[in-house]
């Protein structure tokens, strides 16, 4: 049993029945890895949300030659957890698969049953919300909001959250009445600065912010992935900044506000040149 174990585990061609013998033997309580036997559920969930970071950052770059290693690191998450689960006499990583390919069976009767494909994609889309509706139902999902996961990135839960309101017809029919209340959220911080607590600002910038999280949703706007290029945007200027003060011997602390501006602008309008 062995020789056949770890013949799999080094072959080079072994695809999945390999990776899940890696697991495995990582896992074994006698000759496994100190580190991946004390992992739990809790422990490893960290690790799987940033590996689906680190695959989304690929596909933003359009980094292929990345995105294969990267796919792989989110893979082997699921792998870990799924092994764990079959310790535990949970379920086991078939199940996994068995239970994600029924969903997708049952979501699509439309290429895998009788309806027709002769709708368009709006209708897919209601007749899909149709059925995880269904699904919500029968695991006992009582309130609307119910299995909105917490865990999820604030933002991205943020228009989840709202998404499943606006279905039972709780939204804003008219994406102005968006931006009056943004106006409204901003206004209220303002003030909040001299006459509120540090909590009450608090949550009035949270207002704000579930405000602009609805603006994305009628803006069809991932405000993740939004956030992500800003974010990539600002530190490739940032350090345009730093490279042209470097040139001239200087760091941005020796800089001022006055010079990092204009550099900044620079460096914008350069971007939109090329």
């Amino acid at each position: 049993m062995g020789n056949i174990s770890d013949a799999l585990v080094h072959d080079p061609k072994g695809g999945l029945p390999r990776m899940l013998e890696i697991m495995a033997r990582l896992r074994h309580p006698d000759t496994g890895c100190p580190w991946d036997i004390q992992q739990t559920f809790a422990s490893i969930a960290p690790y799987t949300i940033e590996e689906a970071y680190e695959v989304a950052d690929a596909i933003e770059r359009e980094a292929w030659d990345e995105l294969k290693g990267e796919l792989g690191d989110l893979l082997f998450q699921s792998v870990f957890h799924a092994r764990m689960a079959q310790e535990a006499g949970l379920f086991s990583f078939d199940e996994v698969a068995d239970t994600m390919s029924d969903k997708m069976v049952a979501r699509h009767p439309h290429v895998f049953g009788a309806e027709s494909r002769e709708k368009s994609a709006e209708q897919q889309t209601r007749d899909w919300e149709t059925v995880k509706a269904a699904e919500r139902a029968a695991r006992g999902a009582r309130g609307v909001l119910d299995d909105v996961a917490t865990g999820l990135p604030a933002l991205l839960r943020a228009v989840k959250l709202q998404k499943r309101a606006a279905r039972v017809g709780f939204d804003w029919p008219d994406i102005s009445q968006v931006l009056d209340k943004i106006t409204e959220e901003a206004a209220e911080l303002t003030e909040a600065r001299d006459s509120l607590t540090q909590d009450e600002i608090f949550e009035e910038f949270g207002d704000l912010l579930f405000v602009i999280a609805n603006l994305a949703r009628h803006l069809q706007i991932d405000p993740e992935a939004a956030l992500r290029a800003a974010n990539g945007k600002f530190t490739r200027r940032f350090g345009a900044i730093e490279a042209r003060l470097a040139e001239i011997g200087k760091r941005p602390e020796d800089s001022d506000l006055a010079e990092m501006d204009a550099l900044w602008d620079a460096a914008k309008a350069r971007e939109k040149q090329s």
